[in-house]
């Protein structure tokens, strides 16, 4: 019988145990569950890290780039600065190419790699030169910008017109930049009065067509110490100017001063 009591007592201490296990378990199991019911599902997790990730990927893109831009502008001011030489603009630098006889026209674009904006001009251009007024779009590196006129009906805008806006609206040369690449494709004057009213100003070597009318004087010499530039070796700049042939003024040529005289004369009479 003593041994009987000691069997069953076992067996309860057994069944004890066990059911203190079961009941833990259990217990485990519905804590588990409710961090389970807590945590977000996997597919939202993904969706929700999407958005960041390609946020991160544009701007590091554009950093790139700028970082390439800039890159590109020491490189040239690098070269130029070995070479001795004041850069002008990339298309004087190496001496002025003359103009073809019987040239007709061609096309210019901006700087952008896809879909770029495009304009036509069906005539040569006249009055071309180099201009040193913050005004004008300049190349990376360069002092001066090159400038032309053409007659306003002889221009078009051929493609990507959407993509054009007036840098200032307030100014008297409206100068309709490339929103993608910051180019100035051509700027056109509204006010009637103006003297130049009918001429747009178009950058000729945006255009890969050859036979443009070469620069012959240099505009607003003086005006690139507004840029920076230091005024005390102005005198190196000059001479450079007349090394290529570009005789060098603070304002316009004369013929182009005698003609807003002429037009300020005529409206006065």
């Amino acid at each position: 019988m003593a041994k009987k009591k000691v069997v069953a007592k076992k067996a309860a201490a057994k069944k004890k145990v066990v059911g203190k296990k079961k009941v833990t378990a259990s217990k485990k199991v519905a804590v588990k569950k409710k961090v389970v019911a807590k945590k977000p599902a996997p597919a939202k997790k993904k969706a929700a890290a999407k958005k960041p990730a390609a946020v991160k990927k544009k701007a590091t893109a554009r950093k790139k780039t700028a970082k390439k831009k800039a890159a590109k502008n020491r490189s040239v001011k690098k070269k130029k600065a070995s070479s001795g030489k004041l850069s002008i603009h990339p298309a004087v630098d190496d001496g002025v190419r003359k103009g073809k006889k019987g040239f007709s026209g061609g096309v210019l674009h901006c700087h952008c790699e896809s879909n770029p904006v495009e304009v036509t001009l069906d005539s040569q251009t006249a009055f071309n030169h180099v201009c040193g007024c913050t005004k004008c779009w300049k190349p990376a590196g360069s002092l001066f910008s090159q400038v032309a006129v053409v007659s306003r009906d002889k221009l078009k805008v051929t493609k990507g017109a959407r993509k054009l806006k007036v840098v200032n609206r307030e100014a008297p040369i409206q100068r309709y930049a490339c929103q993608g690449c910051g180019v100035h494709m051509y700027g056109r004057i509204q006010n009637r009065k103006h003297p130049f009213y009918g001429f747009d100003f178009v950058h000729t070597e945006l255009s890969k067509d050859k036979g443009w009318s070469e620069p012959t004087f240099a505009a607003f010499v003086s005006s690139i110490i507004e840029s920076g530039f230091n005024p005390k070796i102005m005198g190196k700049v000059r001479k450079r100017l007349h090394g290529l042939k570009l005789e060098p003024y603070d304002c316009l040529s004369p013929a182009l001063m005698d003609a807003i005289a002429t037009h300020a004369y005529a409206s006065n009479t």
